[in-house]
């Protein structure tokens, strides 16, 4: 099958949604229509109004104000055509009116639009000089489904201003957070092409040293000392070739926290910088030195790890034992070093502070504001995940807890190249936040309308079930009039509603009945606002003995003209 093409696929979800809410609010009218329609007039009831709609809902996406006016004059045309339904269209305007708010700004023209609907509506009663009730349907109704729905809609429409902008801006300081994890990569991969050329230049200086010793030996030809010459210069060639290419990827001499910076420690009590190598165990002596309780441990059989693994571990306890005494005073710091199998795992935990725990957590933890503390342990992870391994930083028990594991073999330097993400990259918690946030406001809006919503649907069930029992027992004046005395019950009953009037008003039963007769009550119409007479027929025994018709509201002389 084939696929809509771009342009088409962005028109069509418009049009179907407008044809959606056309036909929801056309139904509307065309059910209220079936009700009256022997009395209105099918132009002015219906056909005009759904026209007028489907001229407006798609125009509201253009030109919300002109749709709004549409709908207004919908509504009017039952001023213009008492006995046809304006009400139901009353929906429509309300929806077109919250359409205004959300998609238009302008305050001044919605209540210069909203003051002209009004004066229309006002200046064609006065001019049709209808009754008190389309009065009040113009001066309270209409201006209610005109104003109440804006508001919604302006609010609706500020609120996801402010949404937006403030994501955006969350998504900016991300954005800015990854540029500065990306640049404490970036620094990381130098320090390790530092540790490079430290080890493999010394191996490399060596063997140039070796050959040059053996050049002296008396027991060479003068061929061997030639090859061993060639040798030592090409080993010297090695090492300057070497020593250019990590020339290049150095940050520069100016750089304040660039490996080149030769008196910048990595740590706050002196530690050596990323070039020289130690051990742990003078590193934590160090720290003792400075007063931080250290517990050093290293469990399974010791092993001479490769430069870059033994250099990694070492700078996983550098930085942990750096964010511990920054971030945590005072607290006791565990180290673990453990030897097993292919692997090693070095664990660094700190206990909770003693005096302010609410500082506990490392910049990276924070928030994402934090950027500049965000890179050391950035630029760890970075490392050991360039060697292999793997890395995680979280709070453990009301401390903080590193623990990274490291292969005894350095395995893919560069391992993006086989599709592997960056950690930190996976999944921007800006857009999981944003997406939280949108649930969260859809469901209190939700609720801001389902509230009125199960309130009105409430009172319109009630007045549903009053108006059924209204017009269910409803007897006909045609029907009433072919009744007569002495009938059978039996004989009546294809006449008569299937419910008696259960609600008639106490100055009706009290007009006295015939003596020894039990008497029943019916509605003379259907209407449900009028006032209707009371058709009254009372039975003696199986029998009809007297059949009256008693005003809803008997006059006070009745029983002096009687």
């Amino acid at each position: 099958m084939r696929m809509p093409s771009a342009p088409v696929a962005r028109w069509i979800g418009p049009v179907v949604r407008d044809a959606a809410l056309w036909a929801a609010l056309a139904g509307a009218g065309v059910f209220a229509y079936r009700d009256r329609v022997a009395e209105a007039s099918p132009v002015l009831g219906l056909v005009l109004p759904l026209l007028i709609l489907a001229v407006a809902v798609p125009g509201s996406r253009g030109r919300p104000g002109a749709a709004v006016f549409l709908a207004n004059a919908a509504c009017a045309l039952g001023l213009a055509e008492p006995a046809a339904t304006a009400s139901p269209y009353l929906a429509a305007l309300a929806v077109l009116t919250y359409l205004l708010g959300v998609r238009s700004t302008r305050t001044g023209a919605a209540l210069l639009l909203f003051g002209a609907c009004m004066a229309v509506d006002l200046a064609l009663c006065a001019v049709l000089g209808v009754g008190p009730v389309y009065w009040f349907y113009a001066v309270s109704m209409i201006p209610s489904a005109l104003l109440l729905p804006w508001l919604a809609g302006r609010y609706r429409q500020a609120r996801l201003a402010l949404v937006r902008g403030g994501w955006e801006r969350a998504r900016g300081l991300e954005q800015r957070q990854r540029f500065v994890a990306e640049q404490a990569r970036l620094r990381e991969r130098t320090r390790i092409a530092v540790d490079m050329h430290d080890s493999l230049g010394h191996e490399l200086s060596l063997i140039a040293l070796r050959a040059g010793a053996l050049e002296l030996s008396p027991t060479l030809s003068g061929q061997d000392r030639a090859d061993l010459a060639v040798l030592r210069a090409a080993v010297a060639d090695a090492v300057g070739h070497l020593r250019d290419t990590i020339g290049i990827v150095r940050d520069t001499p100016d750089t304040p926290d660039g490996p080149d910076t030769p008196d910048a420690p990595d740590g706050p009590y002196g530690e050596p910088t990323a070039s020289s190598v130690e051990p742990v165990e003078e590193l934590v002596l160090r720290a003792r030195e400075s007063g931080v309780t250290v517990d050093l441990r290293r469990e399974g059989e010791a092993r001479v790890l490769p430069p870059l693994v033994d250099r990694t571990a070492y700078r996983v306890v550098q930085e942990s034992l750096t964010n511990a005494i920054k971030h945590a005073p005072g607290a006791e710091v565990r180290i673990r070093i453990v030897h097993q199998g292919s692997h090693t795992e070095v664990r660094v935990a700190n206990s909770a502070p003693p005096a302010a725990p609410s500082d506990l957590a490392p910049p990276h933890d924070r928030g994402p504001s934090r950027a500049a503390g965000h890179r050391g342990l950035t630029g760890l992870r970075e490392r050991v995940r360039l060697i292999g391994g793997t890395l995680h930083a979280a709070p453990r028990g009301g401390g903080f807890e590193v623990r990274a594991t490291l292969p005894d073999q350095v395995g893919p330097l560069w391992p993006e190249a086989a599709g592997a993400p960056p950690e930190e990259e996976t999944g921007a918690e800006s857009a999981r936040r944003l997406a939280d946030a949108r649930r969260r406001t859809r469901l209190r809006f939700a609720v801001a309308l389902a509230a009125p919503a199960a309130l009105g649907l409430l009172l319109l069930g009630s007045a549903a079930y009053l108006a059924h029992q209204l017009t269910a027992c409803v007897l006909r004046p045609a029907e009433f009039a072919a009744l007569r005395p002495g009938q059978e019950r039996a004989e009546l009953a294809h006449l008569l509603p299937d419910r008696e009037f259960r609600y008639v008003p106490d100055a009706v039963k009290a007009v006295p009945a015939p003596a020894g007769t039990a008497c029943a009550y019916y509605r003379s119409n259907g209407s449900v606002l009028d006032q209707a007479d009371v058709y009254r027929l009372c039975y003696a025994g199986s029998r009809l003995a007297a059949k009256d018709v008693l005003p809803s509201r008997p006059l006070t002389t009745s029983a002096d003209e009687a």
